[in-house]
């Protein structure tokens, strides 16, 4: 192993380490974005509009990513619509990650209770309540393994970009074995690059998803006083939603706080007696 070789091109990779960082977090951004508009129709059933979605889906899914960048990069300009590399690559990964995730999330909204949505109408939700605050946090939490595992999975299939001249790992391994014959050494760095960005997405995943199982699909924690109180997510008061769950980010680490500020102290004898969880 060549490690002057190792060392002087390690550069070379970081800088195509961040293009790929760069591509496939636009990229699984907007097919987050896709997954709920998409799964949303399925749920909620709009006729029209579903079988486009089915349609989309099907045609995403049983066709590969390279086919589909080949489409965009060459077969496009054909008839006069021109796109840059990286805005192919962002426009074929969304493309295809969306499908997964409309599936992923699909399933977890049809895993809640019908009840929950017609007890939560019925108190006075309009529709887009029901799903902000009482469907979408649940599904949350039932999808995380799924939308773990297709973030990874797109993250891998951006190794694929360097068919349209983008300048990734994968492009960066290729053009040294072809100019240094340096294999072992290339495909080494290649494959400690993908380590280091996909091990730790990996292992997040795991823990998030371990610290989310103690809330429950109906259930979360908000603070009051100096105790740890139980609540529904879908709890009213005078036409009010006591608990604003619909941005799950600008909580996230204030829930965490209150998770590992009261677990060792945790007592159901602490617990409210606010509303049942029915």
């Amino acid at each position: 192993m060549d490690w002057e070789f190792i060392a002087k091109y390690t550069p070379e990779f970081i800088h195509a380490g961040i293009l790929t960082l760069k591509i496939g977090g636009i990229g699984i951004m907007l097919s987050i974005v896709v997954g709920i508009l998409g799964s949303w129709v399925l749920y909620e059933n709009f006729k029209f509009f579903k079988q486009i979605i089915i349609g989309y889906v099907e045609l995403s899914r049983n066709t590969p990513l390279l086919v589909q960048l080949f489409f965009l990069y060459y077969g496009l300009p054909k008839i006069g619509i021109k796109f840059s590399p990286e805005l192919c690559g962002i426009i074929g990964l969304t493309f295809l990650g969306g499908s997964y995730m409309i599936e992923t999330f699909r399933s977890a909204l049809e895993t809640i209770d019908k009840i929950q949505k017609e007890s939560a109408l019925s108190l006075g939700m309009t529709k887009w309540q029901t799903m902000r605050y009482v469907i979408l946090p649940q599904s949350f939490v039932i999808s995380l393994p799924g939308l773990t595992a297709n973030i990874i999975f797109m993250l891998k299939e951006t190794s694929v970009f360097s068919a349209i001249s983008l300048i990734d790992m994968m492009f960066v391994t290729k053009d040294l074995i072809g100019l240094y014959y340096k294999t072992e050494e290339s495909l080494f760095m290649l494959v400690v690059g993908y380590l280091i960005i996909l091990l730790p997405l990996s292992l997040f995943g795991v823990w998030l998803e371990r610290k989310l199982k103690y809330v429950g699909y109906s259930n979360w924690f908000i603070i009051k006083g100096n105790k740890l109180w139980k609540t529904s997510l879908w709890f009213m008061d005078n036409n009010k939603i006591k608990f604003n769950f619909c941005n799950f980010i600008s909580n996230f680490w204030n829930t965490f706080w209150a998770f590992y500020g009261y677990k060792k102290s945790y007592n159901k004898d602490n617990l409210s007696s606010l509303p049942p969880n029915n």
